[in-house]
């Protein structure tokens, strides 16, 4: 893992040891930045089950404007902050909280990372109350990054794109009614 563009081009991640971790491969971690790209500078970003940082980091890199970063687990924190301790920036904020409370304490975002565990299925639980709370902004992004496509509705928000990477599925959200 890597930071793949900005002002921390080149730099390795810390990452987890063993294989119960799933970080976002460099692969679609491109891709998705590629997409999200004239987003990030300035934008305001939660990087809600953020694991070692590697959604967050990217955009600190690129010039989001704040990153709170969020995971309940104590080990994605530690590798975490291995992380944010080797980049200069001060512009983020650090919560170990469960999805919902972090959700219940939190403003609203230019930029919503969803990309909790695949076997705790929580996401979509996730989009219900960003819409729900109007966590995105007017012109916001949520991305649900999961193992297969989305189908259903949210009310509020309006799937408008998902890709397909090997096994992995990105689905980007906007707010419902917004061009």
């Amino acid at each position: 893992m890597r930071i793949i563009s900005g002002k921390y081009r080149g730099m390795a991640l810390a990452q987890f040891k063993g294989g119960e971790i799933r970080p976002t491969a460099d692969r679609v971690k491109e891709s998705l930045f590629n997409i999200l790209y004239p987003r990030i500078a300035g934008a305001r970003v939660l990087d809600l089950f953020c694991g070692s940082g590697n959604l967050g980091l990217e955009c600190l890199s690129r010039g989001a404007q704040a990153v709170r970063f969020n995971d309940i687990s104590r080990d994605s924190i530690a590798v975490l902050k291995k992380n944010l301790a080797r980049i200069s920036e001060n512009n983020y904020s650090v919560t170990s909280l469960d999805y919902l409370a972090c959700l219940a304490d939190c403003g609203v975002y230019d930029i919503i990372f969803i990309d909790p565990p695949y076997a705790l299925d929580c996401g979509v639980n996730a989009l219900k109350i960003i819409a729900d709370k109007d966590k995105l902004a007017i012109d916001g992004i949520a991305v649900f990054e999961r193992d297969r496509s989305f189908s259903g509705n949210i009310e509020g928000l309006e799937m408008y794109d998902e890709r397909k990477y090997g096994k992995t599925y990105l689905s980007f959200f906007k707010r419902s009614g917004v061009q």
